[in-house]
């Protein structure tokens, strides 16, 4: 899932929100063919406080603001000492948060790294912080007093970054780096075997290969506490209806292939993929690749994830992944804008996914009826949009076991935690 653009520029640029797409070509290599969809982008709303009261969450839990006012905040890492590091990417820089009096609101603010275009993802390593932007990864040694040091870019040729520029990257139980590349494009047949993948390297940045291919754009991933197997959330492809993809946890495991462009969900081939993969067909390729271990709603965008391993929240939820739901564009009626969970069992099987935090999306507001236009290829009609009051990005666990909460519209953290019956 991305926002709409590169194929947007000419087909979408216009179109009625809420109105279905038909007759659509893709771009060339991936087609021609005739797509279906939706495009329905919820009116944004700002946010006061007074929203923390339409979000949902179990019985026991709060949601407060832990900050607030911090433009396009995205990915999060948080420090033993409970120091909390933000990076921003559209500002391209990295601020330090800190709640020095531990009333569960950041007091104290800085800017820690800066001028790194399209940086998104964050990694702490004992006392080193990884960054990640489009093309590079860079490192800081963390200072006494939480600052950086001057950051050393140790990769500077990451595969470009086309629809999806968000990179994230992790520190395995191994020691190793693990770097996620999206694909550049919708789906198409990749010019740069390092793109659609996840990459491990030397935690210098050295010997770079490729651990698993077929990930369309899995940003959320990380290794199960139990049983140390890899997980990672994956995003279908758009244009293919309401309800088709789905959304992918995969077990990632090495030399595997994931499936894409080629199929998605159980093993299913992409017939709107004219090309077919290297040396074989998409019928005979597909029931080679690695099933989902769950599926999730179409077009949710799953983005952060983390498991949790404090002890502030109920013993049943130890173990188990959060994953924040950016929410869809590409779907009649929405699907996301919340904060899910993935249940595991002992053994550490992934094994449903249910709502956690909800409320982000809200009814349409009043006066919200949209004129209509005109479009080629877009049916003329009215429509009432629903709106959103954020978008959320990265999530992350406190050294006290509360969780964390990005999102990065309104530029919010907010603080989920466990108070009891």
């Amino acid at each position: 899932m991305h926002h709409p653009h590169g194929l947007a520029a000419g087909l979408l640029a216009g179109l009625l929100l809420g109105a279905p797409l038909a007759h659509a070509q893709l771009p060339p290599g991936d087609g021609p063919v005739t797509l279906t969809g939706t495009l329905t982008d919820p009116t944004p709303l700002p946010f006061d406080e007074s929203r923390l009261a339409s979000l949902k969450l179990p019985p026991g839990f709060k949601i407060s603001v832990f900050a607030q006012n911090l433009q396009n905040v995205r990915w999060l890492q948080v420090a033993p000492n409970g120091d909390v590091y933000a990076s921003r990417r559209q500002q391209g820089d990295v601020l330090l948060l800190r709640d020095t009096n531990r009333d569960g609101v950041a007091d104290e603010r800085k800017t820690v790294a800066q001028n790194i275009k399209w940086l998104n993802g964050l990694a702490l390593h004992g006392k080193r912080l990884y960054m990640v932007s489009d093309r590079k990864v860079l490192l800081a040694d963390v200072q006494p007093d939480g600052s950086l040091g001057l950051p050393r870019v140790i990769i500077d040729d990451l595969p470009d970054a086309g629809q999806h520029p968000n990179r994230t990257l992790a520190i395995g139980p191994d020691g190793q780096l693990y770097i996620t590349v999206g694909s550049t494009c919708n789906s198409c047949r990749e010019t740069n075997g390092e793109s659609a993948t996840l990459l491990v390297a030397r935690p210098d940045g050295s010997g770079r290969s490729v651990y698993a291919r077929g990930l369309r754009n899995t940003l959320g991933f990380g290794w199960h506490p139990g049983s140390g197997a890899l997980y990672g959330f994956d995003h279908g492809s758009d244009w293919r209806g309401d309800d088709q993809p789905p959304e992918e946890l995969n077990r990632i495991e090495k030399n595997k292939d994931y499936g894409w462009p080629w199929c998605y969900g159980e093993r299913q081939v992409d017939r709107l993929q004219a090309n077919e993969p290297p040396h074989t067909t998409k019928a005979d390729f597909c029931p080679t690749t690695e099933a989902p271990a769950l599926t999730y709603t179409a077009h949710a965008a799953p983005i952060g994830m983390v498991f949790y391993t404090g002890s502030q929240f109920p013993a049943d939820y130890r173990h188990s992944a959060f994953v924040a739901m950016r929410g869809s564009w590409n779907r009649a009626v929405p699907s996301g804008y919340k904060v899910v969970r993935v249940r595991f069992d002992a053994a550490g099987k992934p094994l449903a996914i249910e709502d956690f935090a909800t409320g982000w999306l809200v009814a349409a507001p009043p006066n919200a009826q949209d004129p209509g236009h005109s479009h080629s290829v877009a049916v003329h009609q009215k429509v009432q949009r629903p709106a959103r009051f954020g978008r959320l990005a990265g999530l992350a666990q406190a050294p006290d076991g509360s969780l964390l909460v990005a999102e990065d519209e309104n530029g919010v953290i907010y603080r989920i935690s466990y108070e009891g019956r």
